[in-house]
């Protein structure tokens, strides 16, 4: 009785042609996005992905040190990229557009929150994250991470996830903000930690700084002794992401 019931279940019947048809041709879009986004930003490098709040206003401290991050950052050499909309991600794109590196925006179609800011020198549409998500990792020296809400977090566990599996090769990961990450961070090492569910040396792949110079330095001192680029075998990992 168990197995008709089971047989009968619309997960189990043939597809109706019309959605068919409708999700195969999406695959075209979703293709768009990714030679487009390879194409614009391949001669980016190096670069550094920064992330952070929508909602942080233009005047507020974490607006103007996010700025400050990237103006320094784009002086030093390194292409700016951030979601291409307000909060933080104005403040980075702000700070690059007023330096002598490229300003990158990878903007997100929303149904609110999202409108893309000025100061891009590359802006880019995208209606997948996930295909905006691989953008943000394929090019980056460095990912920056100001306060910011779920999506920040979002970003941060994708990087962080990508570097502890070996799926990428490890970048410089710098929270910026103790007084904002000294929570989630003393969760990771008393939970996290304590159950198992990531190893000590995890806690490793990340940096807590408080000031623009301080981002920099991380950044510099990471690649004492090592080329930005990546090596032939972490571009094959790319090539896989």
């Amino acid at each position: 009785m168990k197995s008709h019931e089971r047989a009968s279940h619309p997960g189990l019947q043939p597809m109706d042609d019309t959605m068919l048809t409708r999700e195969s041709w999406k695959i075209f879009q979703i293709m768009g996005e990714f030679v487009e986004g390879f194409e614009r930003l391949a001669r980016i490098k190096p670069s550094v992905s920064i992330f952070g709040s929508a909602r942080i206003p233009p005047g507020h401290p974490t607006y103007a040190l996010a700025e400050d991050i990237a103006r320094q950052l784009s002086d030093a050499g390194f292409a700016v990229v951030s979601g291409g909309g307000p909060g933080i991600m104005e403040a980075a794109n702000k700070g690059a557009f007023a330096g002598k590196s490229p300003s990158i925006g990878l903007n997100i179609q929303l149904p609110h929150e999202q409108t893309a800011n000025p100061y891009q020198d590359v802006s880019l549409d995208f209606r997948h994250f996930f295909s905006r998500k691989v953008m943000f990792v394929k090019y980056a020296s460095a990912y920056v991470v100001l306060p910011g809400g779920f999506g920040t977090l979002d970003e941060l566990a994708e990087i962080l996830t990508l570097v502890q599996t070996n799926k990428t090769r490890r970048i410089p990961i710098i929270l910026v903000g103790s007084s904002f990450w000294r929570g989630l961070l003393e969760w990771f090492e008393t939970t996290l930690v304590t159950e198992g569910t990531i190893s000590e040396e995890d806690l490793d792949l990340y940096t807590l700084v408080d000031d623009a110079k301080s981002v920099v330095d991380a950044i510099f001192n990471f690649y004492e002794f090592g080329g930005l680029e990546p090596t032939s075998e972490e571009r094959e990992r790319l090539m896989d992401l």
